[in-house]
């Protein structure tokens, strides 16, 4: 089913046998009833925040070409393009948002992070950012 946690992550130490039992359980599952392995497994989830995602921007589009409209027709046709505008931007930023997160999951379960600090990726951005600070401050007093 993907990604098998290891011995670390998953708090407890199994033993061989009780990896491959579980690896059977998984594989049954899967053979019996693969809608409910992809829902337990979370990506039907993703599935679903991309497709909020697209709708909003269809509903920005919509919302631009109402906007344009109204100016033409009446200045509440506006309005109303203005709200629908901003209504599918919330709606696209807060689902592409679960999917970000939810790919950053995925990808916290192929390589553990222990919690302390930031994730790896923002701490090497700060790293650079920090060493360019450095680098300007020994420029600058020279």
């Amino acid at each position: 089913m993907g990604h098998r946690p290891t011995r670390k992550e998953f708090g407890m130490a199994l033993s061989e046998q009780e990896r491959k039992l579980l690896e059977q359980l998984e594989a049954s599952l899967m053979a019996d009833d693969p809608k409910l392995a992809e829902t337990l497994r979370g990506t039907g989830t993703v599935k679903v925040h991309r497709r909020r995602a697209t709708l909003a921007g269809l509903g920005f589009i919509a919302g631009i070409v109402v906007l344009i409209a109204g100016v033409q027709v009446h200045p509440v046709v506006s309005i109303l393009g203005f709200v629908l505008m901003l209504v599918s931007a919330i709606v696209g930023v807060n689902s592409w948002q679960r999917v970000a997160g939810e790919d950053d999951k995925g990808e916290s379960q192929s390589a553990p992070h222990d919690g302390s600090g930031p994730k790896p990726s923002n701490q090497d951005f700060m790293e650079k950012l920090e060493e360019r600070w450095r680098r300007r401050q020994d420029g600058g007093d020279n």
